[in-house]
């Protein structure tokens, strides 16, 4: 009983310190273009020397 009491909090401190962070990325731009992101991998870029 006592690890339940101990554990709660904590796990519930974590699950609002990533619902946080959740909204502070919605908010500053995090997810504004996905679409973009998604496609700049397919783009062969041949501007730099190779190894």
């Amino acid at each position: 009983m006592n690890g339940v009491l101990i554990l709660l909090p904590i796990a519930l401190g974590l699950g609002l310190m990533g619902l946080a962070s959740f909204f502070w990325a919605m908010r500053s731009g995090q997810f504004e273009d996905p679409d973009g992101a998604a496609s700049r991998i397919l783009i062969d870029d041949d501007g730099g020397p190779e190894a």
